[in-house]
């Protein structure tokens, strides 16, 4: 009986240790890059914030696909075979490749620019399905605006973008309806890999007044490239992601994509307690920050408003 006892309280202790043991969360991204990786230590630190203790609450697994679909699928399938309580993705191509994977085990999105033509939701109301999260969708008359400030003269756009990437894609759509409003041009440098990212950026010089990034992973990975190009072309380089004007760009107005991943964790909470992520209605991302690189406009010649300069959250000299 003694026996008996000790085994069933051993039954008993095991039981406990395996419902107490930490739920998986899986985060995976298209790419490292400054802003994707904000996103990723935001939404660490709004779960840590919200009590969950890593090691004890739950545990992280991370992958990035360092830019190749292929890889983010062949992620997407590992997370799913380690059967984790959410999967995060951050991006669009690393959304749509967890989406394909499972339809089982839930996912949240994040940075994700336009979830419904992407085809992760059915609608921003009622996600439907395991699908929910935090788009990103971008203020582009608001970029357009600032174009427009900064460099009052400028009549043709150049921007920068991956076809291949639904949010950009959607992203160029707005930017032509915003900037056919101001009277400008849009002429498009398609770039599908990082090593493309110079040569569409030269495409552009003699052809445009200004140049655009939006949040697009494949030109932002390379950003450095082209900011080289224009900068020796004297062409002023406009960014989505206010991350990028520490790196070169001459400004952005954007979010800050560590509050994104904030927002995140607040979602993921949600899920992680047991609610439907098809019942959650897709997040988006608030709060718009201004930033400019005089460095960057002494190096082409350009001299920035004193207006901007006053709204600007930061200044790199």
């Amino acid at each position: 009986m003694r026996g008996f006892l000790l085994a069933a309280a051993g039954l008993l202790l095991a039981g406990g240790i395996a419902e107490a043991a930490p739920k998986i969360v899986a985060i995976t991204s298209i790419v490292e890059h400054p802003a994707l990786d904000a996103v990723r230590d935001g939404i660490k630190k709004g779960l840590a914030d919200a009590g969950l203790k890593e090691g004890e609450d739950v545990s992280y697994l991370f992958e990035t696909a360092q830019g190749n679909p292929a890889t983010a699928a062949q992620i997407a399938r590992q997370f799913v075979g380690e059967n984790p309580a959410v999967i995060v993705a951050i991006s669009t191509p690393s959304a749509q490749a967890v989406a394909a994977a499972t339809k089982d085990v839930p996912l949240v999105f994040s940075a994700v620019t336009d979830p419904v033509g992407a085809q992760l939701v059915a609608s921003v109301e009622r996600p439907g399905g395991n699908v929910t999260g935090v788009s990103d969708m971008l203020p582009v008359a608001d970029h357009v605006a600032l174009i427009r400030e900064i460099a009052p003269e400028a009549k043709r756009i150049g921007v920068l973008y991956n076809p291949g990437e639904a949010n950009s894609v959607s992203s160029v759509a707005a930017l032509r309806k915003a900037a056919d409003g101001e009277g400008m041009t849009v002429v498009e440098a398609p770039a599908t890999k990082s090593a493309d990212v110079q040569s569409a950026t030269r495409s552009l010089v003699g052809k445009v007044d200004a140049i655009y990034v939006p949040t697009d992973n494949t030109i932002v990975s390379a950003l450095e490239s082209a900011i080289g190009v224009a900068n020796a072309a004297k062409l002023p380089l406009f960014a989505a992601d206010t991350d990028s004007v520490a790196r070169g760009a001459l400004a952005a107005v954007g979010f800050n994509y560590f509050d994104v991943g904030v927002q995140t964790a607040a979602v993921v909470e949600r899920v992680l307690k047991g609610e439907n992520p098809g019942e959650i209605p897709v997040t988006f991302a608030s709060g718009t920050d201004l930033q400019v690189n005089k460095k960057t406009a002494d190096a082409i010649g350009l001299t920035l408003p004193p207006e901007v300069l006053q709204r600007a959250s930061k200044v790199v000299e």
